[in-house]
């Protein structure tokens, strides 16, 4: 039997900003796509891929990590080889390393004569999967103004888009596809308390932990979850696609964890009829998910689960 890991997470709400130090003149743009025929702003998977090796970089744990980020350098320094067996994001997160032939092909090789010099690619896949976060709600445009302190210069005044709303996105992962499977504990872990993955060049902090979210154990192949959440004009939070799909059987109700502000809700009191973990607190559903995990996989730290 091999289980696998789904989530879909509904960040708080808050104000996104340029995160990633692009600009059209003096414009600070957000990224964004059509999503259900209406402009949406959106963060990529590689943002929060990132703020998750930033999290076990700092967190403290027993976590050994590759690509550290550097801030004197603004910049991801390799601490050795590319290793999955030592590093937990060259486990998860995968990696690649593509290198060119190291001479130029001689007379020889350019008239087809002898074996041409070959360049040489270390590539692991990453077990972890994100999608790209979207907003709940279309973009509206709104724009700021502001003038840099200082000494004034043609970039003094510029803009800056900003987007008052919540991000969702989702992620998957198969733990028997880890070097060392007890790495799914981990990976629960930094995703519940994401801190740094929108914002404007650190001058913004928007919240990327979960407001609410929705976990799925299961030997089923497919999420059937992604992009769960729904919002209406009154800011309300509904999970409309989530219930059917359990009540028409596409779900087993017992697979799901949901937890955070729509607990408190008729969605998620109709989740809890059906047979789902309802739970108020994130980090709690977690935690309770963790220790069904162990279970299931029969971890050896099962004792160091909390």
């Amino acid at each position: 039997m091999t289980f696998h890991l789904f989530g879909n997470i509904l960040t708080s709400y808050g104000t996104a900003a340029n995160n990633r130090g692009e600009n059209e003149g003096n414009i600070t743009t957000l990224q964004k796509l059509l999503w259900k025929g209406e402009v949406h702003t959106t963060v990529s998977a590689e943002a929060i891929r990132w703020a998750l090796r930033y999290y076990w970089q700092t967190a403290g744990g027993d976590y050994t990590v590759n690509r550290c980020w550097d801030d004197q350098k603004n910049d991801n320094v390799l601490q050795g080889s590319f290793d999955e067996t030592t590093y937990i994001d060259d486990d998860v997160l995968g990696y690649m390393k593509a290198e060119g032939a190291k001479q130029e092909f001689s007379d020889e090789e350019k008239k087809g004569k002898g074996k041409k010099a070959k360049g040489t690619n270390l590539a692991r896949r990453g077990v972890l999967e994100v999608t790209r976060a979207v907003s709940t709600i279309p973009y509206a445009g709104d724009i700021t103004f502001n003038s840099a302190s200082g000494q004034k210069g043609r970039t003094s005044l510029y803009g800056t888009e900003v987007h008052a709303t919540r991000y969702q996105y989702g992620f998957a992962l198969t733990p028997n596809r880890l070097k060392e499977t007890s790495r799914i504990i981990p990976v629960l872990d930094g995703l519940v308390s994401l801190g740094e993955v929108a914002g404007n060049h650190a001058r913004f902090l928007y919240d990327f932990s979960p407001e609410s979210l929705v976990l799925r154990w299961t030997q089923d192949f497919s999420p059937r979850i992604l992009y769960c959440f729904q919002e209406d004009e009154e800011g309300e939070i509904s999970l409309p696609s989530l219930i059917h799909r359990v009540e028409v059987g596409d779900i087993e109700a017992t697979e799901l964890w949901v937890a955070g502000a729509i607990a408190k809700t008729p969605e998620g009191d109709r989740l809890e009829e059906l047979g789902a973990n309802v739970l108020a607190g994130t980090k709690v559903a977690v935690s309770t998910l963790k220790q069904q995990i162990a279970n299931d996989l029969q971890l050896p730290q099962l004792e160091g689960v909390s």
